[in-house]
């Protein structure tokens, strides 16, 4: 299978995460406000991939590497918002790990359930 559309809904879901989060928050969901939340999560995403595909034998749809892809988006993203001075309070660092998780590996549930 091809890895660019598991790639693709990765971004997605995070994409969405931080439109959310900015709503929920009261903070608009303009494109560059989404774009600043989203940003430090899609790298960590890309280096999530980068390191699944180093380390595992399976494929973008399996649950691993789902939850390499989850791990690398919650660092490496609280990492780059801490140093660019973006809140990383645990309460954050709690929802976001739980919801991108839930986003993550959700659809790649969906996708093993789905025939074909």
């Amino acid at each position: 299978m091809s890895r660019v559309l598991p790639a693709v809904l990765d971004a997605l879901v995070v994409v969405v995460f931080a439109a959310v989060g900015r709503r929920s928050h009261s903070e608009g969901v303009d494109v560059l406000g989404v774009l600043r939340t989203a940003v430090p999560f899609l790298v960590g995403t890309a280096g999530g991939w980068v390191l699944a595909g180093l380390a595992l034998d399976t494929g973008p749809r399996s649950l691993a590497w789902g939850a390499v892809v989850l791990v690398a988006t919650v660092a490496v993203g609280m990492l780059v918002r801490a140093i660019t001075g973006q809140g990383v309070a645990l309460s954050f660092v709690v929802v976001a790990t739980l919801v991108l998780g839930l986003l993550l590996l959700g659809w790649r549930v969906l996708a093993r359930l789905l025939p074909g």
